[in-house]
């Protein structure tokens, strides 16, 4: 298992932790043994219900961008990883409800936003700055949270929005403080997993079903489009300008 994240289960509540220090971005093999242990825990019987949540100063900062500045051709792996693991959220046959803190940035909003149920802390703040990355990808997930033209403004300005103002769009069933956001999500997860598993897993696929249109495809397009948008200089000059910690110039 990736040292990425670590996961228990107990009384039918798996818990999926995210652990790598310092701000819980994945690069792409972290994001494929994402997907595969939210797919095992899905098929798992004893699972009838999966709580994503992470340690440390934020819920996800996304992709490894230093990873791709040093190897700007896995972006392929990466999309892929990204793709897998959003897929295994949404598309899992058990309900899951992410548990987020701090900074929800690009991985971090396709988690989210692919997700049943989001609880956040007070302190949390949502964030897509692909365009200031050189890359696409996270609107349709982003979609999910806040309506269209909320999305194009957080991604065309790569502004940030606090859990307090995000609340107001719906997505949030509840804000809480820090110290209560795993007591809320677990909470949550037992009134679930009390159920009859064989009817919230028909739940959750009938509710899949009746969603417009298909979250995977619309994300898919996205991708294409990062692969387009890393053939321009602009792109490298977004990542290098990151490590280097400095303003990129256009």
């Amino acid at each position: 298992m990736s040292q990425a994240f670590t996961t228990q289960i107990e009384a039918g509540i798996a818990e999926l932790v995210l652990a790598k220090p310092p701000v819980n971005a994945l690069g792409s093999q972290e994001w494929m043994d994402l997907a595969h242990q939210v797919e095992a825990l899905g098929a798992n019987p004893d699972v009838r219900v999966i709580v994503i949540r992470a340690e440390g100063r934020g819920f996800c900062a996304g992709v490894d961008i230093k990873e791709l500045d040093a190897h700007p051709e896995r972006i392929v792996a990466v999309n892929a990883g990204n793709y897998a693991a959003f897929k295994a959220v949404h598309r899992n046959p058990v309900p899951v409800i992410v548990a987020v803190h701090g900074f929800v940035l690009g991985g971090g909003v396709g988690i989210t936003g692919a997700a049943d149920i989001v609880v956040a802390s007070e302190c949390a703040t949502f964030a897509l700055p692909e365009v200031d990355r050189g890359a696409m990808g996270g609107g349709a997930h982003l979609q999910r949270l806040f309506p269209v033209q909320k999305v194009r403004y957080l991604f065309f300005t790569g502004d940030k929005i606090g859990a307090a103002e995000a609340a107001q769009y719906g997505f949030i069933e509840r804000v809480v403080p820090k110290e209560q956001l795993r007591e809320t999500a677990l909470e949550i997860a037992a009134k679930i997993a009390a159920k009859s598993p064989v009817m919230i897993r028909i739940a959750k696929e009938a509710l899949n079903g009746i969603e417009d249109g298909n979250l995977e495809d619309k994300y898919r397009w996205e991708q294409g489009l990062t692969l387009q948008a890393y053939t321009s200089p602009d792109s490298a000059q977004t990542r290098r300008a990151f490590v280097e910690k400095r303003d990129a110039k256009f």
